[in-house]
């Protein structure tokens, strides 16, 4: 997998598990304080997150960090 892969791959899992918890890409942005665009390229793939906000994408969805990377 390289990194683009990666990066679509983690997207589609943060897009998932927001849906299970019925969060809007919206809500999730104001939650981890960044803006609907970011978080709208973060679950395209288009952009490599640092490691504090994929914590905090799994800590405002409730979810051990390792969730975020079961893809």
């Amino acid at each position: 997998m390289n990194k683009k892969e990666f990066q679509i791959a983690l997207g589609n899992r943060i897009r998932q598990l927001r849906e299970q918890k019925n969060i809007s890409q919206t809500e999730l942005a104001n939650l981890c304080d960044i803006e609907r665009t970011n978080m709208n390229r973060i679950e395209a793939g288009n952009t490599n997150p640092s490691s504090f906000l994929l914590y905090t994408i799994a800590s405002k969805l409730q979810i051990e960090a390792s969730e975020l990377f079961k893809f």
